[in-house]
């Protein structure tokens, strides 16, 4: 217990000194956080060990961050941006999947280069999205451009996963699967896996639309405030749980609940209880990505990396 408080102690106050400083230096509250955890992480002044922990319990910020913008987005007017969010998105995420594997061609099977054209078409909406938020470029049109790009992207990697394992078999003969804590989807024949897919959306669309807002309802006429926000967090890691049982990304499933509930009268109530939660969660999540790098291996490989890095941002700003 004292060992879990020290560690808290130490990412909170890591957060509350290096996030002033960066603003004040104008580099955003971002980097903020990843220069702190690059400063108390293993390859710093190592105040935090196990890096691993932290990150896989403070991704969690992501999902409540998707379920947010979802409940900024109405239905009609996330169909009013079909066609940038498939155009430009999908565009996008093709043309930088086929240029990235080319290349990737040169080195490597073309299993694997396949694998890393399609892993670095994406892009890190947790990281855009705060940017956007923080420079209030959400709500103008290259802001709108960029979400469009993002979200097409978190759709991608639905198919992108259920790939991979074949990439898998076919690079190393064998299949190695592995579902859910809960329940491993992968046991059921490819047609239940389908039904179980479409069956847990469904859900989830049925639910917001149609059951949330008598609960809602039922728990604000108890007046009591704590019950509320139990029953919006219970929402959101519900969803993710179910998302995860089925294998599919739990911010996806969060962020379809949230576009659902859009339109509820309890829109910002479900806001300002959520906010604070996803803000403290993701500022710790980005914190445990800064204290993850790896100095020594950067070091050791500066001059490959920075080429690979300026390179794949080229690339990706040309496309």
């Amino acid at each position: 217990m004292e060992y879990f408080l020290l560690q808290l102690f130490i990412f909170l106050a890591a957060s509350a000194i290096a996030v002033p400083v960066a603003k004040r230096l104008g580099l955003g509250s971002v980097l903020g956080y990843l220069i702190a955890g690059m400063i108390i992480g293993p390859f710093g002044i190592s105040l935090i060990g196990d890096v691993e922990v932290v990150m896989h319990l403070t991704e969690f910020g992501v999902v409540m961050m998707l379920f947010l913008v979802g409940l900024e987005l109405r239905p009609s007017m996330l169909w009013q941006m079909r066609t940038p969010i498939l155009g430009m998105g999908g565009m996008q995420v093709v043309l930088s999947s086929i240029v990235m594997a080319a290349i990737a061609l040169w080195a490597l099977p073309w299993q694997q280069a396949l694998a890393v054209g399609l892993i670095l078409s994406l892009s890190s909406t947790a990281i855009v999205l705060q940017t956007l938020k923080e420079k209030a470029l959400m709500n103008t049109a290259p802001g709108r451009s960029v979400f469009s790009v993002l979200l097409f992207q978190d759709l991608a990697v639905i198919p992108m996963l259920a790939f991979m394992p074949l990439l898998a078999t076919l690079a190393l003969g064998e299949g190695d699967h592995h579902g859910s804590v809960l329940f491993d989807i992968n046991t059921l024949p490819a047609y239940l896996q389908v039904i179980a897919t479409v069956l847990a959306v469904i859900s989830i669309l049925v639910l917001g639309r149609y059951g949330s807002r008598p609960i809602f309802r039922a728990i604000a006429a108890t007046g009591v405030r704590e019950i509320f926000v139990a029953a919006a967090l219970a929402l959101v890691v519900g969803i993710s749980l179910l998302m995860t049982v089925v294998g599919l990304s739990p911010a996806l499933g969060t962020f379809l609940a949230g576009v659902v509930l859009a339109d509820s009268e309890y829109r910002h109530e479900l806001e300002s209880d959520i906010e604070p939660f996803k803000g403290l969660l993701l500022g710790v999540f980005f914190i445990s990505i800064g204290a993850s790098l790896n100095f020594t291996l950067i070091g050791d490989n500066l001059a490959l990396i920075a080429g690979l890095t300026a390179g794949l941002i080229v690339i990706k700003w040309l496309i």
